[in-house]
C-alpha cells in the first residue's frame, strides 16, 4: 500500500498529489477534473471523468479459436462490462458460419445483447443494459424466483406424470442463467466503477463478494431443479414409482426448501441477521428428511430407486445452497449498526 503526505494549501484546504502513474494511465492532466466518492468505514475513492463517459469495447480475435470458445470469449466480455463486442476474422480472412453461428448463439444467452453491424469480416455486438435500470437486490431475488418456479414445476411434474410441466422447467433454465449473468456483469462494473454500486442499489461495494457468491449459490440451485425436471422427462411415465403418501413428503419437502431459500435472499437483502439464523434452524429441521424419506420406501428396482434419490438429494443440496446464503447474510447484517452489533 502507497502511502502520501496530507498538506495544507489553505486554513480549511488539506490537499495530496495523485501518483503519477494512474494520473498517465487514466490520461488525468493538470486542470482535468475528477470525481470524489464518499464510502462507508471512511473510504474516499477518486475516479477519471473518463470513468463514467467511455465506450468499453473489446476485439476478439476468432482467427484461431473455434466457434465454441469464441462463444464463450463473448460471455466473459459482456461480464467484464465491454459495452462494444467485435468479432474479427483478420485482415486477410472471413468468418466462418461456425463463427458466425457462435455470436448468434451467444446473443441469444445474454440480455440486451444485439447485434449491429455485419461485415465478412467482423460482427459488431452491442450491449445496451443500462445498470440504472436494474437492482442487484431485485435481480437476486428474481433469480430465487425463476429457481423456485422451476423446481415446482419439475417435482409437480413427477406427482403428476406431466411432461410438459417438466419442459416449461427445463424452458426456464434459459432465464435463469441470463439473470445469472447479467449479475455477474452488474457485479464486476460495479467494483471496477464505485460510482455504479450506488445505482444498482449499494451504498459502497462491500457487499459485491457476497453478493457474487449469493449468486453462484442460486445458479446452481436451478440447476438442481433442471436435474429434476430431467428425471421427469426420462422416468417411465414422467413420474416416480412411490405411493401417494412419499410423493406427498417429497412434495412437503420441496415446500419447506422453497421457503428457507427464499428466507436466505430476503435475509441478504435486507440485512436480517435474524432471519439468517432462522434459515439455519429450519435447515436443522429437515436434515434428515432425504434420509427418511429413502429409509421409508417400499422395495423397487434399482434404477426406480435411483431416481428418487437424485430427485431428494438435488432438493438436499439446494437447502445446503439456501443455508451458504444465510451464512453471507449473517455477515453483510453484522457489518451494520444493530440491535446485536455495535460498530466502533
Amino acid at each position: 500500500m502507497e502511502t502520501r503526505k496530507v498538506q495544507r494549501l489553505g486554513p480549511s484546504t488539506l490537499a495530496m498529489t495523485l501518483p503519477a502513474e494512474w494520473a498517465s494511465a487514466h490520461d488525468v492532466e493538470k486542470g482535468d477534473e475528477v470525481s470524489l466518492r464518499l464510502g462507508g468505514k471512511g473510504t474516499l475513492t477518486v475516479l477519471p471523468e473518463s470513468v463514467q463517459s467511455e465506450e468499453s469495447e473489446a476485439i476478439i480475435h476468432a482467427v484461431d479459436l473455434d466457434a465454441s470458445s469464441v462463444e464463450r470469449a463473448i460471455v466473459a466480455q459482456y461480464v467484464l462490462g465491454r459495452r462494444i463486442i467485435h468479432v474479427d476474422a483478420g485482415e486477410e480472412g472471413s468468418l466462418t458460419s461456425s463463427h458466425i453461428n457462435a455470436v448468434y448463439n451467444a446473443e441469444t444467452q445474454l440480455m440486451g445483447l444485439g447485434v449491429v453491424e455485419e461485415t465478412p469480416e467482423r460482427i459488431t455486438i452491442r450491449c445496451s443494459v443500462d445498470p440504472e435500470d436494474f437492482t442487484l437486490d431485485n435481480l437476486l431475488e428474481r433469480l430465487e424466483s425463476t429457481g423456485s418456479t422451476m423446481r415446482n414445476e419439475a417435482v409437480k411434474a413427477l406427482a403428476h406424470g406431466n411432461p410438459d410441466l417438466a419442459q416449461r422447467a427445463l424452458n426456464r433454465e434459459r432465464q435463469a442463467n441470463k439473470i445469472f449473468v447479467l449479475l455477474l456483469r452488474l457485479i464486476f462494473t460495479s467494483f471496477q466503477n464505485p460510482n455504479l454500486a450506488r445505482a444498482v442499489g449499494l451504498e459502497d461495494g462491500f457487499p459485491l463478494i457476497g453478493y457474487r457468491s449469493i449468486a453462484k449459490n442460486l445458479e446452481l440451485t436451478a440447476d438442481n431443479a433442471e436435474d429434476i425436471a430431467e428425471i421427469a422427462l426420462e422416468a417411465d411415465d414422467h413420474s416416480l414409482v412411490v405411493d401417494e403418501s412419499t410423493m406427498r413428503r417429497i412434495r412437503e419437502f420441496t415446500d419447506q426448501i422453497n421457503e428457507i431459500t427464499e428466507m436466505a435472499v430476503g435475509a441478504a437483502v435486507d440485512r436480517d441477521y435474524d432471519t439468517a439464523i432462522e434459515v439455519r434452524e429450519l435447515y436443522e429441521e429437515i436434515g434428515d428428511r432425504e434420509h427418511d424419506i429413502l429409509h421409508d420406501l417400499d422395495e423397487m428396482t434399482n434404477e426406480s430407486l435411483l431416481e428418487v434419490r437424485e430427485v431428494l438429494v438435488s432438493l438436499q443440496h439446494t437447502g445446503e445452497y439456501a443455508v451458504r446464503n444465510a451464512e453471507i447474510a449473517t455477515n453483510l447484517a453484522l457489518n451494520e449498526e444493530s440491535e446485536h452489533t455495535t460498530i466502533k
